[in-house]
């Protein structure tokens, strides 16, 4: 085991743990589909925030990284020589964002997506005296209800703007569809596709993304490229919706019992500021390894409530290994995260260098 008992017993908590056995396995088990169908693979780091994490997921075949923010690409691309293609997947406005955009596009192969003639003009404004073009993606709404155009025909008129905008070209397609939503993606980007190259304009890159149908992402094959991010670490979500088993999870909390006030109640030195409160869901705050009758019923802000039917079986001082159920925001909510596995010799702190970075 990555973790010894010892270790185990030793780490001060509430830490959070990464098995990079189990990550590095993740990584490559979608790799394998991925390249098994034609399909170019862009991870979303925002899981992890790691530089470290997405060299070995570079190394296991992916094209780029796909990150969310202005500050959290910054942060990624300063961290690691090996990080030099990049997506961000987020409507961009406001000057100092685009000037640190126009920085950034210096230093990597930068993309970014567009689902707004005022997101597009921006980042014309920006780019217009720049001797490379921006590529800019249209953001598709294929059924998340969240950003995006919201038919083919819209996506062709954002796509023949973008690409006679100053500064910018073209760069494709991109979505992020609700789960098992590919008969969806695949019909409205072929129909977009189609408009889009009648006009004269090509269309090399047409994107989706989210862990939960990632190994269904070739039932949409008008798809060029994909960006699951959760899969990395997997949680209990995921498990959930039986994306993988408890086995398949690489983050985990470990916690200590700091209180037993009766039978069949226990309190953990991890709350809500460990844990997250998302549900997303399910019932409780998290699966504890080993113990399926005990569940996490309430969290304040740095206590966890674990109760039992029966007798709890726990004491103070005791410890606990727990599958958040949203991997994401446990790692945005930490300073590091203590790796073992992969050739390290003993757990190591590793800082996440990418934590915060929200702008």
């Amino acid at each position: 085991m990555p973790f010894s008992p010892d270790d185990l017993a030793t780490i001060d908590t509430p830490a959070v743990l990464i098995d990079l056995d189990i990550a590095r396995r993740n990584i490559e088990r979608f790799q394998h589909y991925a390249d098994s169908h034609g399909l170019r693979v862009r991870p979303h780091i925002k899981t992890h925030k790691l530089p470290a994490i997405a060299e070995i997921q570079l190394a296991a075949g992916a094209v780029g990284i796909t990150c969310q923010k202005v500050s959290e690409a910054e942060a990624m691309v300063a961290g690691s020589d090996a990080i030099t293609d990049v997506l961000i997947t987020y409507n961009i406005l406001g000057t100092e964002k685009l000037n640190r955009l126009k920085a950034l596009a210096q230093k990597v192969r930068l993309s970014v997506v567009a689902d707004s003639k005022r997101v597009a003009d921006g980042l014309s404004a920006t780019f217009g005296d720049q001797t490379s073009l921006l590529p800019v993606l249209v953001e598709c709404d294929t059924g998340a209800n969240r950003c995006g155009v919201q038919s083919p025909e819209a996506a062709e008129a954002l796509a023949t703007y973008i690409d006679a905008s100053p500064g910018l070209v073209f760069g494709g397609l991109m979505t992020y569809p609700p789960l098992g939503g590919e008969s969806v993606v695949e019909t409205f980007m072929t129909q977009a596709k189609a408009l889009i190259e009648a006009r004269g304009i090509a269309v090399p890159v047409i994107t989706s993304g989210g862990t939960p149908s990632m190994m269904q992402a070739a039932d949409a094959p008008v798809t060029t490229e994909y960006r699951p991010g959760t899969y990395v670490y997997n949680d209990g979500s995921l498990v959930a919706r039986g994306v993988c088993g408890w086995d398949d999870c690489a983050l985990t909390v470990l916690a200590t019992v700091v209180s037993v006030p009766t039978p069949n109640r226990a309190i953990i030195d991890a709350g809500s500021k460990t844990l997250t409160s998302d549900l997303l869901g399910l019932t409780g705050y998290g699966h504890v390894l080993g113990r399926d009758d005990i569940a996490i019923d309430q969290l304040s802000e740095e206590h966890g409530r674990l109760i039992s039917s029966g007798a709890i079986g726990l004491a103070v001082g005791d410890r606990v290994r727990i599958v958040p159920n949203h991997a994401c925001v446990v790692t945005n909510m930490v300073d590091t995260v203590l790796v073992a596995g992969d050739g390290l010799s003993a757990p190591t702190s590793w800082p996440i260098v990418a934590r915060g970075k929200i702008v």
